[in-house]
């Protein structure tokens, strides 16, 4: 079975790696060009390329697989089966007919839940007690094929993006690895999804990334935790924008303002919300490291009764 696997970030190039390790025959990889990132804006390559050259195996990065000389490449593989894992583009009507035992993708939500870009952030940002790995076969539309496998994982109370996302790799390597034995051995089984109960997981944007407004604590908290701890969010004290690690929350209202920083101590620091407290364990102001709110007040940065918030 000719296997063609088309991923970009660290998230897909796991997938690929466990592909290669339990013995499928990967013909090619395709990524997403390479692009300028950090503050140098140095050109990377993606981490499914490094794995691909790791390998052996051979990588093409076309602006497009769906037409040109993208899928002219893709065509000439010949593949029996296309394995998609985070590969930031949607296929056409072309490619998903190409390979006759179809196209796959590896999807971090419960389908039909949390379609699109973002499923593990949008996931905790609506502070959800579950997710898990969908694997389903691939139409024109998003997300919203018929599902082959789905695992369920529980979402705890300390976990944020970083935690959830390596949890989720892990199951979804077992999970794909479980569900080619599966293909190979037509064991398929494919359920229509309720696309009644479908929801939409955008890609996120900066204006999703700031907190302006402390209102309710659960939702600032489900919101520090959906982007810890990148690209974390982002909050004014003062003329200058900072960033909240480390969130934990707790129904208790003290007196004061909402926002306002009542206490900070050697684990974290109190912040009042309308409706009860957030408690954040890591602050970051710009162009520094990752420090504690202890620290930050040791080094005269913050104090109790500074507000937070505002635009």
């Amino acid at each position: 079975m000719k296997i063609v696997f088309m991923g970009t970030p660290e998230f897909a190039a796991e997938h690929l790696k466990a592909l290669i390790k339990n013995g499928w025959n990967i013909v090619a990889a395709f990524s997403q060009p390479d692009r300028a990132k950090g503050r140098g804006k140095k050109v990377l390559p993606t981490p499914v390329k490094l794995v691909a050259q790791e390998y052996g195996i051979p990588v093409f990065q076309p602006a497009s697989v769906n037409k040109g000389r993208g899928f002219e490449t893709l065509s000439s593989l010949s593949p029996d089966v296309i394995i998609t894992v985070a590969y930031g583009k949607l296929l056409k009507k072309n490619v998903i007919e190409l390979p006759p035992l179809g196209c796959y993708n590896v999807h971090a939500s419960i389908l039909p839940k949390y379609r699109g870009a973002a499923p593990i952030q949008r996931a905790l940002e609506a502070g959800e007690k579950k997710t898990g790995i969908s694997i389903f076969k691939i139409d024109e539309g998003m997300d919203s094929g018929p599902v082959a496998m789905i695992k369920e994982i529980d979402i705890l109370p300390e976990d944020n993006f970083g935690t959830l996302s390596e949890k989720l790799c892990r199951l979804g390597c077992e999970t794909l690895k479980e569900f080619m034995t599966n293909l190979s051995e037509g064991r398929v089984k494919l359920i229509p999804q309720n696309h009644e109960n479908a929801t939409y997981a955008p890609k996120i944007s900066k204006e999703d990334t700031i907190i302006s407004d402390f209102d309710d604590a659960k939702r600032i908290y489900n919101k520090i935790r959906a982007f810890d701890p990148v690209p974390g969010v982002s909050v004014k004290l003062g003329t200058k924008m900072i960033k909240l690690y480390g969130a934990l929350f707790d129904d208790v209202t003290p007196e004061g303002k909402p926002g306002e920083i009542v206490s900070i101590g050697r684990k974290y620091m109190v912040v009042k919300c309308k409706e009860g407290v957030v408690m954040i364990s890591g602050i970051q102001f710009p162009g520094k490291k990752l420090i504690s709110p202890w620290q930050a007040k040791a080094g005269r940065l913050i104090k109790e009764g500074m507000i937070l918030g505002g635009r």
